[in-house]
């Protein structure tokens, strides 16, 4: 009897044991189940948390498999290849490197970063990335416009750097990912970027990098216009097609890419290819400095550009000007920032707290006396893109009928005067703004700050206020050329470019009321001053139609641009500033002025580049 009762006990006992451990087993699957509701009672809370924090160890197992996988895929698939593209100099020695990251896998890298052993190098000018070094080590990391690189595709940056003494070894990281490459393996010689879009293929014109002699200047090919049509002083009609140079604008102090390249090459093959003008963005900073005669030095390469050496910056951009005098070359210049700056033309104004608006006026001034009797420089843009969204007040660029100190218009009007005091048969380029009001006559003094209240549109791209006031030059209104700039969905995603547009959409969206009507209505001619791309889309079918609408029109146009170092647009030129870019020069050499096979340039008597494929103006017929 004693021997069944504790077969009883002991059964009860287990099933009283099998009954807590089921109750416990259901408050688990009960907390597992309801981890983000407030629970009652410690032990409940002590029960979820310990449920909680196994089933995390089996999910971070999870990813970390997962991870492994992936990285397992990306293995030989990521890579850097950093070329150096130039060397100069003895002390210190600068090295130009171009380096592409390169994403051959299935799938999207989003954001990167590159940390490469540089040793005791200092930065001395880079672009399409962020910068720094410390310790040694260059830690690059991307911009908004190249964080994603598509699979199957790369994107590129580059930098200058001064006394580099690490081995260039690096470490790139995308997201989870890390991978590392040796110099040895990175290292390459070949400068030939690709941007994404085109083939590759190089074209066949050749330029000798010769030195031309020296024409004396003269003032016989000065421009005017009528109605929207330029002419030359004999009445023949002309087209400007040309090309945008940068650098005397972001402390290069001279072209960008000469600290690869050879200036008399590329100057040659510029006129070579067919470029009858050559737009220079420059700082007002830099033309004062010259003014004040304490001219800095400029950034090349010395022992590519010997012949420049002991010359400073002015002497240099003289010796440039007889260069494009001599291949039959005009020049307009474009005040492309107040300051001195790579980044300048993101400054809304023509001033800012270290150039005044007086300052402004007087570089433009110095440089219109300077060269007064010299006709390769034809023409001024006055001021690149003036722009500033209605949150930004009295510091956004805006156009009505004040003396606003804020107002494009009349400080146009103010600027092409102290111009044309100097020079009166320069052309006058006056760009756009940003917005315009919807209303003028309700918010003619831009006090609303609703974005509903304005068009927008690209900077400098807004001439909706040439209509309500256009600009006045008095008895040199025959020298106003209206330029706005124009760019596709890689550069900024519009509105207009939503679902299929084509070009009647955009004919209708942006370019009719924005700036076209000026050229319709016969009002004065449109140069578009800037527009460009990648030769890929989404920007290929927009760089189609802005071309058709370039040749349906023949509006005069200067290329975005010959640098390869412009980082949302690519260049007409590859990363060693020699090499051009076949398919995208085919592409641009549609809208070049040509008249039975030859290019057309703007001298009266010198031809257009000296390879035999160009003729002067006093040969052409005239459109």
């Amino acid at each position: 009897m004693e021997k069944e009762k504790k077969i009883l006990f002991i059964s009860i006992g287990a099933t009283i044991a099998l009954g807590i451990l089921v109750l416990v087993a259901v408050l688990i699957i009960r907390v597992a189940g309801n981890r983000h509701e407030e629970l009652a009672g410690e032990k409940t809370k002590e029960t979820a948390a310990v449920t909680e924090a196994a089933e995390k160890t089996s999910d971070d197992k999870k990813d970390e498999d997962k991870n492994e996988n992936k990285s397992e895929k990306f293995t030989g698939e990521l890579s850097a290849t950093i070329t150096e593209t130039g060397s100069w100099g003895d002390s210190p020695v600068y090295k130009q490197y171009a380096v592409k990251i390169n994403n051959t896998t299935s799938r999207d890298v989003d954001g990167w970063t590159i940390r490469i052993n540089t040793g005791d190098a200092t930065i001395d000018n880079s672009w399409n990335g962020n910068f720094e070094i410390k310790d040694g080590t260059l830690t690059v990391t991307n911009v908004d416009y190249n964080a994603q690189i598509p699979a199957g595709s790369n994107t590129e940056f580059g930098v200058i750097l001064a006394d580099v003494s690490g081995d260039l070894s690096y470490e790139l990281v995308t997201g989870e990912f890390k991978v590392s490459g040796s110099a040895s393996a990175s290292a390459q010689s070949s400068g030939n970027n690709e941007d994404g879009g085109s083939s590759g293929a190089v074209d066949t014109i050749k330029s000798d990098p010769k030195e031309l002699p020296v024409p004396e200047p003269t003032t016989d090919d000065w421009l005017h216009t009528d109605g929207s049509k330029i002419y030359d002083s004999k009445g023949k009609q002309v087209w400007l097609t040309g090309v945008n140079w940068f650098g005397y604008n972001t402390g290069t102090n001279l072209f960008d890419g000469l600290w690869a390249a050879d200036l008399h090459t590329s100057i040659n093959s510029i006129a070579d290819h067919g470029f009858n003008l050559v737009r220079i963005p420059i700082s007002a900073e830099l033309i004062l400095q010259w003014k004040a005669g304490k001219a800095p030095d400029a950034n090349f390469n010395q022992a590519t550009n010997d012949y420049l050496v002991g010359m400073d910056s002015l002497e240099i951009f003289d010796h440039v000007i007889g260069q494009f005098r001599a291949n039959g070359l005009k020049v307009m210049i474009d005040i492309h920032s107040a300051n001195t700056d790579a980044s300048g033309h993101m400054t809304n104004l023509w001033y800012t707290d270290k150039i005044s608006e007086e300052q402004y006026i007087e570089a433009l001034s110095w440089m219109a006396a300077r060269y007064k009797d010299d006709d390769t420089i034809i023409a001024y843009d006055l001021k690149n893109e003036p722009h500033g969204k209605p949150s930004e007040g009295d510091k956004a660029a805006i156009w009505n009928d004040s003396k606003d100190k804020n107002n494009w218009k009349y400080e146009a009007e103010k600027a092409a005067a102290a111009v044309l005091k100097e020079n009166p048969n320069v052309l006058i380029m006056v760009e756009g703004t940003e917005i315009y009001p919807v209303d003028i006559k309700k918010n003619g003094d831009y006090s609303s700050v609703d974005d509903d209240d304005y068009y927008f549109t690209w900077w400098g791209g807004n001439l909706r206020g040439v209509k309500d006031y256009p600009v006045d030059l008095g008895k040199y209104q025959d020298k106003l050329v209206y330029s706005p700039h124009d760019y596709g969905p890689t550069v900024f995603a519009q509105p207009w470019f939503e679902g299929d547009y084509d070009y009647d959409s955009l004919m209708k969206d942006c370019w009719h009321d924005n700036w076209l009507y000026i050229e319709e209505e016969n009002i004065a001619p449109i140069l578009v001053g800037e527009w460009g791309g990648f030769m890929r889309e989404p920007n290929l079918t927009w760089m189609t139609y802005m071309r058709e609408l370039i040749g349906n029109y023949h509006l005069n146009h200067t290329f975005w641009c010959f640098n390869a170092n412009s980082g949302d647009t690519g260049g007409l030129v590859k990363d060693d500033f020699t090499t051009w870019d076949a398919d995208k020069y085919n592409f641009v050499k549609e809208v070049l002025w040509t008249e039975n096979g030859k290019f057309v340039g703007l001298d009266h008597k010198i031809p257009l580049g000296s390879a035999g494929n160009g003729i002067s103006l006093d040969e052409a017929k005239g459109l």
